[in-house]
């Protein structure tokens, strides 16, 4: 299927298969990320879990892991966003 015809349904579990992709890594951090949110104007919302949340390093696990990631599966993603 084309990848801007996707259904959100299909967006969230791409999503869900690209944050499955790092999760391994985070968890040897003790740390976690879940999909919060899916908006109608492909914004992502997520929520970084345990060691994740307060990391000095959280700015660089957002931009080179999760949101590449999630990029790299779902290209047409407008952003990423971190919620509490």
């Amino acid at each position: 299927m084309n990848q801007n015809n996707r259904s959100k349904t299909e967006i969230e579990t791409a999503v869900n298969e690209a944050l499955d992709s790092v999760r391994s890594y985070l968890h040897q951090d003790g740390g976690d990320v879940s999909l919060v949110e899916v908006s109608d104007d492909l914004v992502i919302k997520i929520r970084l879990h345990g060691n994740c949340k307060d990391c000095s390093m959280k700015i660089m696990t957002m931009k080179a892991g999760i949101v590449e990631s999630i990029k790299r599966t779902v290209p047409q993603v407008k952003e990423v966003i971190e919620v509490a």
